[in-house]
């Protein structure tokens, strides 16, 4: 007999036949009573075990974390939360399980204290629900590119070249820590290692998507990045992976189409088929919201910001309008924001951000047209010489969460650009051949995906959306 899982057993009508399924105890009361959970839902199946015929030494073993192995047969629950149960009729312990140093107790553990347990704690029902909704996110990503046409590219992980201009990587080298080979200079000669040249980690596939989206029209990368920014907030992590889409002959308007589009349907996918776990978070949120002070409680609950998002038109303001907006608002005008608004080419922060999505516009917000001075390099200069065609989305309860631009197409532009910033043109030259050999306008955008899991998940860290965080001083697992 193939074993079930506790989903499809949960979903039958069908009773009184024998059935088979492997799992996890997650609680054994009474010497009778297994709750089993074998991670393919948020629910457990109980399993009424026949104690009468069931040796002690089984019994004892049968234990909180241990794996079992039972057969039996599938009988109206007599009981009250689940429709159906298991009468057990064989039980095998599929391995060793010590109760007096299983940390995963059937209690409350804080989230600090599941982190160090990061290899164990998706046994829990806010994780496990946390890495389903990661994983349903990642197929409805796929799902969405390749239903719309997108060609799925592997850009590299190791790179020469650093797409955000902001210095901090993580170099990449078999080069002698301790005694590397110096160049008459005294500086360390990078021609003697691996790659020949200095290298590090990419914090971005954008720069390699946009040589794919150049021949193959539209291109999507959903991979690792990493960043050696050495900060310890909640926001931050040094090793993340982003989904960046690219699109030749598509302009700023069709890329904030685009966004639009793809944030509404994966998120859409979600709310249509894990109702279950977005259900236990909500709740969950909502549990935690009643102990904090009236003016600490989130105005939405998760499920109605999931909702906010599907269910409106994306508002979209010029970054200009927005800071005229902000700066004769009332809490600039009574200094309430902490960040204080006082003229144009100020950037904004995410009390900005959520206040114009929040409480004037009620909706999410795409902002676009900001100011050159603070976006990146690659990004198209309008006419007026000061703006750039970047936009950024704008979603309840966290700010910004996509940004993308038009790309700055015209290669003598795209030259004074990088010469005003000190970006070498021969670190970049196969960029700027996209320019001179069928260059054409393109676009695309960045989405980091642990932002959108913390999002959809309602998670206020973002260590706790991804497996294995790795942060500064922390590697562990």
């Amino acid at each position: 007999m193939k074993p079930s899982t506790i989903s499809e057993l949960l979903s039958q009508e069908i009773t009184l036949h024998e059935v088979e399924v492997k799992g996890w105890v997650r609680t054994f009361r009474a010497n009778r009573f297994i709750a089993l959970n074998d991670g393919s839902s948020l629910q457990n199946i109980q399993c009424v075990v026949d104690f009468e015929n069931t040796d002690e030494q089984t019994l004892k073993r049968i234990t909180t974390g241990a794996a079992v192995h039972i057969k039996g047969e599938l009988t109206e629950s007599q009981g009250k939360g689940q429709s159906v149960e298991i009468q057990v009729k064989s039980i095998v312990i599929l391995g060793d399980s010590d109760p007096e140093t299983y940390p995963i107790q059937p209690k409350k553990h804080s989230f600090e204290f599941l982190r160090e347990q990061a290899h164990l704690r998706t046994r829990t029902n806010t994780f496990s629900a946390v890495m389903r909704l990661r994983s349903a996110l990642s197929f409805a990503i796929h799902q969405y590119f390749n239903t719309n046409g997108f060609h799925y590219v592997h850009t590299p992980i190791i790179t020469g070249s650093d797409a955000e201009g902001a210095g901090e990587m993580f170099r990449v080298t078999n080069l002698d820590a301790k005694q590397p080979p110096l160049n008459e200079q005294g500086e360390v000669d990078f021609s003697k290692d691996f790659f020949g040249r200095e290298t590090n980690l990419t914090v971005s596939g954008q720069l390699e998507a946009e040589t794919y989206a150049m021949s193959l029209g539209k291109v999507y990368t959903f991979g690792p990045t990493f960043r050696a920014e050495n900060s310890n907030t909640s926001r931050h992590l040094s090793e993340f992976w982003m989904i960046e889409p690219e699109v030749a002959f598509m302009d700023l308007a069709g890329n904030m189409d685009l966004a639009e589009d793809f944030m509404k349907s994966v998120i859409n996918y979600i709310l249509q088929n894990n109702a279950a776990d977005l259900e236990f978070l909500d709740q969950r949120l909502q549990d935690e919201d009643k102990k904090k002070p009236q003016a600490e409680r989130n105005e939405m609950t998760l499920l109605e910001k999931l909702r906010f998002v599907v269910d409106n038109n994306f508002k979209r303001v010029s970054y200009t309008e927005a800071i005229d907006i902000l700066r004769n608002s009332k809490p600039n005008k009574k200094k309430k924001f902490n960040y204080l608004i006082e003229e144009w080419g100020a950037d904004l922060q995410s009390e900005h951000e959520r206040f114009l999505v929040e409480k004037h516009f009620k909706c999410p917000v795409i902002l676009f047209d900001y100011p050159a001075n603070i976006k990146a390099f690659y990004m198209r200069l309008n006419e007026d010489g000061k703006t750039v065609r970047a936009m950024d989305i704008l979603f309840p309860g966290i700010g910004e969460i996509v940004g993308g631009a038009q790309r700055e197409e015209r290669l003598e532009v795209l030259k004074q650009k990088m010469a005003v910033l000190d970006i070498d043109e021969k670190e970049l030259w196969w960029y700027l051949d996209l320019r001179k050999y069928g260059t054409a306008v393109h676009s695309g955008f960045g989405l980091g995906f642990e932002r959108l899991v913390m999002f959809a998940t309602g998670m206020t860290n973002i260590r706790d959306v991804i497996p294995f965080p790795r942060t500064p001083q922390n590697a562990e697992f």
